[in-house]
């Protein structure tokens, strides 16, 4: 982790958008964890700006080969575990300093049709056994203006990650709100 590579999607005046900046964090996190391979706990992540981590952080920032003239782009800090107890409780007990300028949550979530979720209802258990499931790793990443980035990507039926890598800021809405409280 650590790379501060502008990401495609440079505009004519040369500056890059902050949802590209934000979506290329969220596959980088995605990237990383997915490394190591499937059936990991939620990982969370501070994401600081390239540039003024490089200023406040120098010796490590020239370890994960950052320079100040990185800028805006983003570099997630994969963070300790988070605490037990159920995520959106764990969210809730978490503040960053004003020096983060986002978050991003990586999860393994279990999917389901819309017609299965109905008979699952009222034993949400029951989805991780569910014949029609679909797991998948998500990431969604915010930053402190409100502005999300999600990735997901779909685990084969081998155990092996799908190569396809889906996005879209509409992903997990309520997992987007959870983490921008984090930054209130």
């Amino acid at each position: 982790m650590g790379s501060a590579r502008p990401p495609t999607g440079v505009l004519h005046d040369g500056t890059v958008p902050e949802p590209v900046f934000l979506e290329s964090a969220a596959a980088e996190i995605e990237a990383h964890v997915g490394d190591s391979g499937w059936d990991h706990a939620p990982v969370l992540f501070a994401l600081v700006r390239a540039g003024q981590f490089a200023v406040d952080e120098p010796d490590t920032a020239a370890r994960l080969g950052l320079g100040e003239d990185a800028g805006d782009a983003l570099t997630p800090i994969e963070q300790d575990g988070l605490p037990d107890g159920p995520l959106d409780e764990a969210l809730a007990q978490i503040g960053w300093p004003g020096s983060v300028a986002g978050c991003a949550l990586c999860q393994e979530i279990v999917m389901l049709p819309p017609a299965a979720q109905d008979e699952v209802a009222d034993d949400p258990a029951a989805a991780a056994s569910h014949p029609l499931r679909c797991e998948a790793r998500l990431v969604v990443a915010v930053l402190r203006g409100g502005t999300s980035a999600a990735v997901l990507r779909l685990r084969g039926a081998d155990g092996a990650a799908d190569d396809e890598l889906l996005t879209g800021p509409d992903l997990a809405p309520n997992l987007v709100a959870a983490l921008l409280a984090t930054l209130e």
